[in-house]
């Protein structure tokens, strides 16, 4: 029987900033298909992570793989072709462009190799069904509401169908209904894709995580469930440096 390898795996993943140790020795998998919820205090390291994985550092030592390809020091659209998507905070859209249009452009890039644009569209029809902005697909971007440039965002990353998703903090500065539908959307693309998430919203953290890594002081200090992770001492005593609810 044939050995069913990781999508993501890190070994010995260390970030140091002069003297400053940012990531120490993080050792990180992450299967197919999983959806993987990042936590801990700011500072303990996720953000420095993140880059790493999206090759906007390159790591002091240690090896990051992606369907077993070394991909550590890669330049960002090298990793982004291998099929890794990255969503930031700051919704990076085209507001003067309508919701079909953005998700166009970026349908439009992936499809590149074949040229196809009918493939494209088809793409964009898809995105729409699965971010539900179909009804607002003409709208302008820069008159949605925060919320929906969000998704908006969401749709393009998603566009160039990525086997891998990063997601950094996705319901920041949400409306309560807003941040249920995020994890809505969220849910869906997880039938067909990974995602790694980062956020600081416990709520919503316990609406769409079943395996949750802790980092704290640049390692990773627990992975579990998220019942169990919200019920360990540790984790409701470094956690933003107060206690978290059960």
């Amino acid at each position: 029987m044939a050995e069913i390898l990781p999508l993501l795996q890190t070994s010995h993943l260390t970030m140091r900033f002069g003297g400053v140790v940012a990531n120490d020795d993080v050792n990180f998998t992450l299967e197919e298909m999983e959806l993987r919820c990042l936590i801990g205090p700011n500072g303990a390291g996720k953000s420095t992570f993140f880059k790493m994985l999206t090759g906007q550092l390159t790591p002091s030592e240690g090896t990051i793989r992606f369907r077993e390809n070394p991909i550590a020091g890669n330049l960002p659209h090298q990793i982004a072709r291998l099929g890794i998507g990255i969503k930031t905070q700051i919704p990076n859209v085209f507001n003067g462009l309508s919701v079909r249009e953005n998700v166009w452009l970026a349908a439009r890039r992936a499809a590149r190799r074949d040229a196809s644009a009918k493939r494209a569209a088809e793409i964009v029809d898809e995105v729409l069904q699965r971010i539900v902005l179909t009804d607002l697909a003409d709208a302008v971007v820069g008159q949605l509401s925060h919320g929906q440039r969000q998704w908006v965002e969401i749709g393009t990353v998603l566009a160039a169908e990525p086997e891998l998703i990063l997601l950094d903090e996705p319901a920041a500065g949400m409306t309560d209904e807003e941040t249920v539908r995020t994890a809505e959307i969220i849910a869906e693309i997880n039938k067909t894709r990974a995602l790694i998430v980062v956020e600081h919203d416990m709520e919503f953290i316990r609406m769409i995580a079943k395996k949750v890594t802790v980092f704290h002081q640049g390692r990773i200090m627990m992975e579990d469930t998220v019942e169990a992770v919200l019920a360990d001492s540790r984790v409701r005593d470094v956690y933003l440096g107060k206690k978290v609810a059960a």
